[in-house]
């Protein structure tokens, strides 16, 4: 199968390099020619335009920032759309709208295409090793024909269902990631200010109740100072602000949602929008005028498990 893949950043460069890693023939295409040149000097082929790289491949995967951004290289006058013919496959990889990932995944289909959205979980780290987890949503039959490929991209892959229930689940798994990154940021504050060691105080909840994987994650780049978790405060706005969407819709009245926009919205607007999302504990560390800092801990995470072929999760 020949892939082509859109998308170069944090975690589509990652994702990209598995598939090189694992020999497949892989076309790429990022608006970063430093990216491309990387690529092309591993031994990927570099389309001119994502029409060109649709033209050229089996299956396309799209890995980009934003709705906005995946919209524009799907339906531009060289867009992914206009390179699509019968049997071709469209993977969203992006953490994207439910809404837009059924627009456009029904224009592939009547084309002739087929269209899944299978986006990632668990870290660039984990992205970097092929150990992430994947959600894929789309036909069953369009998942079981790509699922070779998803195997090689992550370690546990979950069928969700139809298009755009992978993007549902996504944001809200995002959604619950920062709800905990906030609260930690709040314990780690609070333990230092009542005059606790910060890595006894990691240890006690790395041992408890209340542990978890922004914990064992999150937790240790804020405490070593970097707060380098290759995620950005814009993208955890864009990915609560969808999940805030999804609920509107629904009709659920939520109350800890519209608190965490205001905090990132805020976050956003003192440190910058490419900040490092973890960096939002800058705002109880100015507040209370103390630093969040101790000994020991990593500038960045690393997945240290090897890398193993993956498997479907299969729901009972």
């Amino acid at each position: 199968m020949k892939i082509g893949f859109i998308g170069l950043g944090n975690v589509g460069g990652k994702l990209a390099h598995s598939l090189l890693r694992n020999k497949f023939e892989l076309t790429v295409r990022d608006l970063d020619e430093n990216l491309t040149k990387d690529f092309k000097n591993k031994g990927a082929k570099i389309a001119n335009s994502p029409k060109e790289l649709a033209q050229q491949v089996d299956l396309i995967i799209t890995c980009l920032p934003s709705p906005k951004i995946c919209a524009e290289v799907m339906e531009g006058n060289e867009g992914v759309i206009a390179g699509i013919s019968k049997n071709k496959i469209w993977l969203e990889m992006s953490t994207t709208d439910e809404v837009e990932v059924k627009r456009l995944g029904t224009r592939v289909q009547e084309l002739g295409g087929e269209a899944l959205d299978c986006p990632v979980s668990g870290g660039c780290h984990r992205a970097e090793t092929g150990n992430i987890s994947i959600f894929a949503g789309g036909e069953r039959s369009s998942f079981e024909k790509i699922l070779p490929v998803l195997k090689v991209l992550g370690r546990n892959i979950l069928h969700t269902g139809a298009l755009g229930s992978a993007s549902v689940l996504k944001v809200l798994t995002n959604y619950l990631a920062t709800a905990n990154l906030v609260t930690l940021c709040e314990a780690l504050t609070t333990a230092k200010m009542a005059g606790m060691d910060l890595s006894t105080t990691y240890e006690a909840i790395r041992i408890s109740s209340g542990n978890s994987f922004v914990h064992e994650t999150e937790s240790q780049v804020i405490l070593n100072g970097s707060r380098d978790i290759n995620f950005t405060m814009d993208l955890v706005l864009k990915d609560i602000s969808l999940f805030q969407s999804i609920a509107e819709r629904a009709g659920v009245p939520l109350e800890v949602s519209p608190l965490l926009i205001d905090i990132f919205k805020d976050g956003e607007q003192r440190y910058g929008s490419r900040e490092w999302s973890s960096n939002i504990i800058r705002r109880l560390e100015d507040a209370c005028e103390t630093q969040i800092l101790a000994s020991g801990f990593p500038e960045q995470m690393t997945d240290d498990e090897p890398e193993v072929s993956g498997e479907e999760v299969v729901v009972q």
